[in-house]
């Protein structure tokens, strides 16, 4: 990200900004960035994407040619574009760190400034962390049903633009992949780059043992040759036998060697080259199979006993085919008044689960002495809840649903950490491989039962006393208010 991004935002967020700067309103405010349902009727997702945020928000200001457009469209007055000209960010962002499993309802990242600045970010924001989050979820989900195999990622060329396909690898690595063949992404977020070859290398050549052998000379530490562009059992497979038999016989030291199969009937093809291979003594040859693969199929595939230790998933990954957007929204939660006091706001919806927490939150995560996750807890940002004291923690919705905490059996630990104070970066963001690592800790704190691709169980998220008093309080006055209205009306 090279360009100056000030002006990805939404028209409507400039607008706003305008209205509040003539009604010389701009108090401090919390906006939290949340999801209200678990992508691919997943039972979490994973975080990502904050490094980017970080990056665009540590940028943001509006250049000469910035303020030149804005003017051109005769809707934005001189001050306030002279105000826009000395723009720059100047509150507080907290976040969970990318590749933490979160929920449904809690706030990823939280967001307290100035209501124009807040307003301002609002769309990049969502931009950044629903797309990788989405796919870092997705990519969960298929090292999941890969069962510990190697994962490659090899979506580019089907992905939604350069963006989307080098942010959506950077975050299926973050997610579990063990690498991409997006080359721009392996060389600007130091992951693996991976790859093997076409079948338009094979069709190049008169033949395709030869293809094969040139291929192998070329690269016999990553000696993956494709087998399925004539006939793979008949034709492919015999071919890269006898060029790995020459090359054994010439003392020619294999690295990561094997077969790739991209189409047919991948179950049944894969047993058969695996007899085929362990029959000459290749029994540590790799199989690879692509051929648009997801997590559903991966899974099938499995349960088939086919012969298959690594994957390559492009389409269905990249593009989260069957989930193709995360759902992020961004709610005001909170308005500062003149003694410095955060007064809670609430949004309202016949949907339960439109309806927003209220005030200046934190999450607290509540694992069991092994560490598996229990269960979260929204609080205001000021409570604390420690290990030392019994705590009931208690559905939000259905409040009869209650577990109570005893000390010596769970543990705390708070998710959102500071990323800016008073406009200034105190966070530094970890290289995509630690976050990968961080990411499969975070994935062993889930019971596996919340893994399952189909029907998980759900985590429960539930809401303190504190916040759960105000936000009844809140619809109570609400609906009082309406009640009081309706018999003036009346009247």
């Amino acid at each position: 990200m090279l360009e100056n991004l000030t002006l990805l935002t939404d028209f409507y967020e400039l607008t706003m900004m305008q209205g509040y700067f003539k009604n010389k309103k701009d108090p401090v405010v919390v906006f939290d960035m949340f999801y209200r349902h678990n992508p691919s009727d997943n039972g979490f997702a994973i975080a990502a994407g904050l490094e980017q945020v970080i990056e665009v928000i540590k940028n943001l200001n509006f250049n000469y040619e910035d303020v030149e457009y804005l003017r051109s469209l005769k809707i934005f007055d001189e001050d306030f574009l002279d105000y826009l000209s000395g723009f720059h960010f100047t509150g507080d962002i907290y976040a969970v760190p990318e590749g933490t499993v979160v929920f449904p309802m809690e706030p990823i990242v939280k967001v307290v400034a100035p209501i124009m600045q807040a307003q301002l970010v609002e769309t990049v924001i969502l931009n950044l962390i629903n797309h990788q989050s989405l796919i870092a979820t997705k990519a969960s989900r298929v090292c999941h049903a890969a069962q510990g195999d190697f994962v490659m990622e090899f979506g580019l060329r089907r992905a939604q633009g350069p963006d989307a396909g080098t942010l959506g690898a950077r975050a299926a690595v973050i997610g579990g992949c063990a690498g991409t063949s997006n080359v721009i992404c392996a060389k600007k977020f130091g992951v693996p780059a991976l790859g093997t070859h076409a079948h338009s290398w094979i069709m190049s050549f008169h033949d395709e043992y030869t293809a094969f052998k040139e291929y192998a000379n070329l690269y016999p530490e990553n000696a993956i040759l494709l087998v399925d562009t004539y006939d793979t059992l008949r034709s492919g497979v015999p071919n890269a036998i006898k060029v790995f038999n020459e090359m054994r016989e010439a003392g020619i030291k294999l690295g990561r060697y094997g077969i790739r199969i991209d189409s047919g009937d991948l179950a049944y093809l894969s047993k058969k080259a695996r007899k085929m291979l362990d029959a000459a003594g290749f029994n540590d040859a790799s199989i690879v199979a692509s051929s648009d693969l997801d997590e559903n199929l991966i899974s099938s595939l499995k349960l088939q006993n086919a012969r298959i230790d690594s994957w390559g998933v492009g389409t269905k990954l990249i593009t989260s085919a069957d989930c193709p957007a995360f759902g992020g929204v961004y709610k005001l939660a909170a308005i500062q008044n003149e003694d410095g006091v955060f007064e809670p706001k609430i949004k309202l919806s016949e949907n339960t689960w439109k309806i927003t927490n209220p005030g200046n939150k934190t999450i607290f995560r509540i694992y069991d002495m092994e560490g598996k996750i229990k269960g979260d807890l929204i609080a205001f940002a000021d409570e604390k809840i420690t290990e030392n004291e019994e705590y009931m923690m208690f559905d939000p919705i259905e409040t009869w649903k209650k577990t109570l905490l005893i000390p010596g059996e769970f543990k705390v630990r708070e998710l959102l950490v500071p990323v800016f104070i008073k406009g200034q970066c105190v966070y530094a963001s970890p290289s995509v491989m630690e976050i990968r690592e961080y990411c499969k800790k975070e994935m062993d704190t889930l019971w596996d039962e919340s893994r399952r691709l189909v029907n998980p169980h759900e985590v429960h998220v539930d809401l303190t006393q504190s916040l759960w008093d105000v936000k009844k309080k809140l619809l109570d006055d609400y609906n009082n208010a309406l009640q009081v209205n309706k018999h003036a009306t009346a009247l």
